[in-house]
Formats: structure tokens, sequence, C-alpha cells
């Protein structure tokens, strides 16, 4: 593993989903895609961590999950936010900043 690869806390990981989707429906792997990408390959996420947040957060209400066809023309499942995983995301930004700006203060301690 890389060294400069940062490993993901649970409500981290559950942050960047909900983040994913906000912009639509996706498929897992895709999801593991785009936040690797926007990470600019810092953030890589593991299947074996993936699957199991998704049916965390399905199971919490915050996605839903519909049968499509990947654009590799394979059955998959298809991701998408609910209207209480918005509010959720809502709430888990608002959360992440205040936890990084306390981490930062902490950090510039004389």
């Amino acid at each position: 593993m890389d060294s400069s690869r940062l490993d993901l806390l649970q409500g981290t990981l559950d942050l960047l989903i909900l983040r994913a989707l906000r912009s639509g429906a996706m498929h897992g792997w895709a999801i593991s895609e785009r936040i690797q990408q926007i990470s600019q390959d810092v953030l890589r996420v593991n299947q074996g961590s993936l699957y199991p947040a998704l049916h965390r957060l399905e199971h919490r209400g915050w996605i839903k999950a519909e049968w499509g066809v990947s654009e590799l023309g394979r059955r998959a499942r298809f991701y998408s936010l609910t209207a209480s995983g918005r509010k959720q995301l809502e709430i888990e930004a608002v959360n992440w900043s205040k936890l990084t700006d306390a981490i930062a203060r902490v950090l510039r301690m004389a």
C-alpha cells in the first residue's frame, strides 16, 4: 500500500459515498472510481469496505438501490440518494467541517 494514501474512517466513507451520489445514481464500482478520481488518487475505497457501507446506508434509508445495466452491459445495482440521505449529507458535511476545523486548531497550537 502506498503510504501517501489515507485509510478512511467508517463515518468518513459514508460521507464520501453520500457526496458522490449527490450528482446522480451510480453502481458501486463507479462510486469507488469517482471518489478516487476526485481525490486525485489519494483516497481509494476497496470493495471490502464499499459494499458493507452501501448496505449500511441503504438500511438507514439514506440511499436506495435498483437493478440496472452498467456501461459494460452487465447487471449492476445502482445506488441513489433518498430525501433523508440528502438531509444526512448536509448534516455530515457540517460535522466534518467542525471536526477538521478543530483538528486544524490543535495542529496550529504553539
